[in-house]
């Protein structure tokens, strides 16, 4: 194990020492999280949602293709179109339809 050293500043910064960021593959602006366990700090390169829950949520089904999820999704879009549709078709045949309220 090797160990670099680094000054917590007034501000209680640390600068992460280029090699730790050369090896951990870290550029200005990325993310990194410190993670204390049992008494040790670990650094570590923090990762998105969508990263850490990959792969969370198991399915017996095989996923779905790009062809199959453009169906569903123009399914969804035209059904919801009908019912908005049917929505007015019905306010029309109650009266006259008053003006949406500005928000």
């Amino acid at each position: 194990m090797k160990e670099l050293w680094t000054v917590v500043t007034r501000k209680g910064q640390v600068t992460v020492p280029a090699e730790i960021r050369r090896e951990m593959e870290l550029k200005e602006g990325d993310k990194a999280a410190f993670v204390l366990d049992e008494g040790e700090v670990r650094l570590v390169r923090a990762t998105s949602v969508v990263e850490r829950t990959a792969g969370a949520l198991k399915s017996r089904k095989p996923p779905l293709t790009a062809e199959e999820l453009r169906e569903a999704a123009e399914r969804t879009i035209a059904s919801d179109a009908v019912e908005r549709t049917c929505h007015l078709d019905n306010a029309a045949e109650s009266g006259p339809i008053s003006p949406v309220p500005k928000r």
